[in-house]
């Protein structure tokens, strides 16, 4: 198929997961009801982000892939026919953590997982406490819809995996973000979209939305939505979600743009990986 119809989704938390569950549940069949082919879900959608404290109360929100929240939702994906991307906390083992994205095909069979290479730890975002580096490659997975891959949060600030996506085959990258206001706002405008050009794909970007003071108080951040997919040439599809409220964003992606600004441009005969030693110099 030339157009695929995706929807991603940006939510306040809303204090327990089970509401954070049956938010996401609805509004995959309102996606599906609007004829969404794939619905890509925020980073730990189910959850607060706990990045902003260091607390191993925390710890109880992890669950294997094999685990109830994921066999859920590959339920109903089969039910409604619909490609997921459910952004999880999983546990591997006890004590052996990861922020992991599960793509889930839309006969609800779970085709695999990516796991968050770049872990933060910064204030407000202290990540090392909770999550170990991603260890399963930049895999790119052959759903009903094409060729999709997961790049999460802080890893869109390293170019080398967008490039990896590309190179396994990727014409859609989901990002799902916890991001808050500060030096990433400008960060935000420019790259996703010059990841989109440099790599030729589409990339959908979701991020957390809301003040989370129902959970950390006066330690709460303001996640600023603002959610969009970008085509292979650098243009927004679409307007910016909101940069206050929950919602859920429908967008058409023609994925016959991948080759035509491919052929465009042709970045992949000029690339020069001889001489780019450097890059992966420990």
């Amino acid at each position: 198929m030339s157009t695929v119809r995706v929807a991603f989704t940006q939510a306040r938390w809303t204090g327990d997961k089970e509401s954070m569950i049956a938010l996401h549940e609805g509004w995959a069949r309102e996606a599906a009801s609007q004829g969404a082919q794939v619905i890509a879900f925020q980073e730990l959608f189910y959850g607060p982000y706990f990045g902003i404290t260091q607390d191993p109360a925390y710890y109880r929100y992890a669950e294997p892939v094999t685990g109830p929240t994921v066999e859920r939702f590959a339920a109903l994906a089969a039910e409604l026919g619909i490609v997921m991307v459910l952004p999880i906390y999983e546990e591997a083992q006890p004590g052996v953590l990861y922020n992991t994205a599960v793509v889930v095909d839309a006969d609800g069979t779970v085709l695999g997982s990516y796991r968050k290479h770049h872990i933060p730890n910064l204030d407000k975002f202290w990540e090392k406490f909770y999550f170990r580096p991603g260890n399963l490659g930049f895999p790119v997975f052959d759903t009903a819809v094409g060729k999709i891959g997961v790049y999460i949060c802080y890893d869109r600030h390293f170019p080398e995996g967008w490039r990896e996506l590309a190179l396994n085959g990727a014409q859609i990258v989901f990002n799902p973000n916890a991001t808050k206001p500060g030096l990433s706002n400008r960060l935000w405008e420019i790259e996703q979209p010059a990841a989109a050009v440099a790599n030729g794909y589409f990339v959908v970007a979701n991020n957390r939305v809301g003040l989370e003071d129902n959970e950390y108080g006066d330690e709460a951040v303001n996640f600023y939505g603002s959610s969009y997919a970008v085509g292979p040439d650098g243009n927004y599809v679409g307007e910016l979600a909101s940069s206050t409220h929950d919602e859920l964003v429908v967008r058409d992606l023609d994925l016959d743009q991948v080759r035509e600004v491919r052929e465009r441009w042709q970045f992949f005969r000029d690339r020069r990986p001889d001489a780019y030693a450097a890059i992966t110099a420990p």
